[in-house]
Formats: C-alpha cells, sequence, structure tokens
C-alpha cells in the first residue's frame, strides 16, 4: 500500500466524481482508476462503485475512510518532523489566498521571497474564504490568506491586517465628481460589478436587503483583476478593498470613499505549527513580516 493509492482514494471520496479527482491530482483518469484497483487488490475488497452520479463508496470503502484519513495525516506529520532537522527550507510549499489578496499583494511578496529562497518552490492558488479553509484543513493547502472569522476551530489563524471596503469608479463618475463620501444605501442602485461571495459583495447584499431592493448585476465573475477592468471600461461600478486601489491615479477608475464603510479582516491560517514544512514555516514568516513593513494600502480616509 503506497501513499499514492492512498491520495487517490481520498480525493476520489471527496470529490465523487474520477475525472475531477484526476484533475486535482494531476494523474490521467486511466492512471487513477489504477491507483484504486491496486489499493482495492492489496485490501481484497471493493472501496468504491462507479454510478452514472459519480463514484460511491461502498461500505468497506465508508470504513476504511477514516483510517486512510489518519494514516495520511500521521505521514504528513512524521514528515515534517524529519523537514524540521534541516536548516534549509527547500522544497514545495502551497499557499491559498483571497482574489484581491493574490492578484495585489503576492506580488510585492512572492518574488521577495523566491530569491530570498531559491531552493523552495511556492505554489500559489487563489479562491473563496469558506473553500481555502476547508483545503487547509484536508491539508490540500500548507497555508491560506482568507477574511475572518475563521469557521474551524482547528485551524490556526494569525491576523495580518484589517482594511475599509470603498467604492471604485469608472474615471469621470459622477459619484467621483461630488468630491465627498457617499453612504452605501445611496448607491444601491447603481450598476454592479461584483464576485459572488467576496466581502465587498456581501456588504452589498445586507445593504439591499435592508431596504428591499435587488442589486443591479452587470457583470458576475471570479477574477479581481477582471473586476477593475471592466469598472475602468465603464461597466459598472465595484465594492472592493482598499488593498485594490493602490496606484488607482494611474489606472482608470475613481475611489469614493463610503461613510461607515464596512471592513475586513485578513488572517494567514494553517493546521498548526506541527503540520508546517521548513518550507511552510519559512513562507509564513515572510508574509507576516512583510506585511509588517508595508505602507498600508488600506489608507486611513473618511469614515
Amino acid at each position: 500500500m503506497t501513499t499514492e493509492q492512498l491520495r487517490a482514494f481520498l480525493q476520489v471520496a471527496h470529490e465523487g466524481r474520477l475525472s475531477i479527482a484526476a484533475r486535482g491530482l494531476g494523474l490521467s483518469q486511466s492512471g487513477l482508476s489504477r491507483q484504486l484497483q491496486s489499493l482495492e487488490a492489496e485490501l481484497g475488497t471493493r472501496l468504491l462503485v462507479r454510478t452514472p452520479n459519480g463514484a460511491v463508496l461502498t461500505d468497506a470503502g465508508e470504513r476504511f475512510l477514516p483510517h486512510a484519513q489518519r494514516a495520511l495525516e500521521a505521514l504528513s506529520k512524521g514528515t515534517s518532523e524529519l523537514e524540521r532537522l534541516s536548516s534549509t527550507p527547500q522544497g514545495g510549499v502551497s499557499l491559498g489566498t483571497l482574489h484581491t489578496v493574490g492578484a495585489y499583494l503576492m506580488p510585492d511578496i512572492i518574488p521577495a521571497f523566491a530569491q530570498r529562497f531559491p531552493e523552495v518552490r511556492p505554489r500559489l492558488s487563489e479562491g473563496m474564504a469558506p473553500a481555502l479553509e476547508e483545503s487547509v484543513a484536508r491539508g490540500g493547502l500548507d497555508l491560506a490568506i482568507i477574511s475572518l472569522p475563521v469557521r474551524r476551530a482547528d485551524l490556526v489563524a494569525q491576523k495580518l491586517w484589517e482594511e475599509r471596503l470603498t467604492l471604485v469608479v469608472p474615471r469621470g463618475h459622477r459619484l467621483a465628481r461630488q468630491g465627498k463620501p457617499v453612504a452605501l444605501g445611496e448607491v444601491v442602485e447603481e450598476s454592479w460589478v461584483v464576485i459572488p461571495g467576496m466581502s465587498g459583495t456581501r456588504a452589498l447584499e445586507a445593504e439591499c436587503e435592508a431596504r428591499g431592493v435587488t442589486p443591479r448585476l452587470a457583470l458576475e465573475t471570479d477574477n479581481a483583476e477582471g473586476i477593475r477592468r471592466m469598472v475602468e471600461r465603464g461597466l459598472g461600478v465595484a465594492l472592493v478593498p482598499e488593498l485594490m486601489t493602490r496606484d488607482h491615479q494611474a489606472r482608470g477608475f475613481d475611489v469614493v470613499p463610503l461613510v461607515r464603510s464596512p471592513k475586513r479582516q485578513v488572517a494567514l491560517v494553517h493546521r498548526g505549527e506541527g503540520y508546517l514544512t521548513a518550507a511552510a514555516r519559512a513562507l509564513k514568516t515572510f508574509i507576516v513580516d512583510s506585511v509588517r513593513v508595508m505602507p498600508e494600502p488600506w489608507g486611513r480616509g473618511p469614515r
């Protein structure tokens, strides 16, 4: 029995479909099937059954699942203990971030980290906070930068910063020409560009619900840079973290401060020091130290 077989089984059990699980593991579907078949041959029983709706665990698979999870966790912890004996961080480290953090903060951090730790191979992915949190808990990510609160009690969170949400509008928009902060309630009927589930989108939805209106969505996207470009092209306005508004004078949009602006708190989360490799510990420390000395991109504008 190999760790590759166990990872294959756990991935299929989580995803429910071999095609999705294969992509997640970087395998072909036939390669994944061979791993599963060899594991079942080793155990002498069927663990999964294919159905039109996906792969379903057998009774044996259900019973084996928690043991496989604990086995991989124990191996991961043991590997981490051995890696801590090395004074030089090396190998891969996976970091998940919110879309805005990945697009607007990581380009300031990852290149500097790579220069300082050339033997470490960072892997960066972006997503929404709940999905990133779950991926850290399952061991799919070493670290994640997400918005608080953290929902899982088994994760360790270290707050990095707090920032306001602000309104960005096309250059020359009437709201920018007013030259003063506006209340979110005054602008809910604008056309909006949003990322579903993002902190700004949740604040907009809450304000619209309180006023009994439905937000006019010009576009839903999953890309932070896409929001900026769509606003610049005049498609609509957006409620974004101040992190996204750095150097806005050189870009094609204006920033309109909000009265009693909503805020978001951003934290670095992981499963605990015992699960971090030397590479992950190095990246964690580098991110915390970098954020601490950076000029605050979220500023101290009007409240």
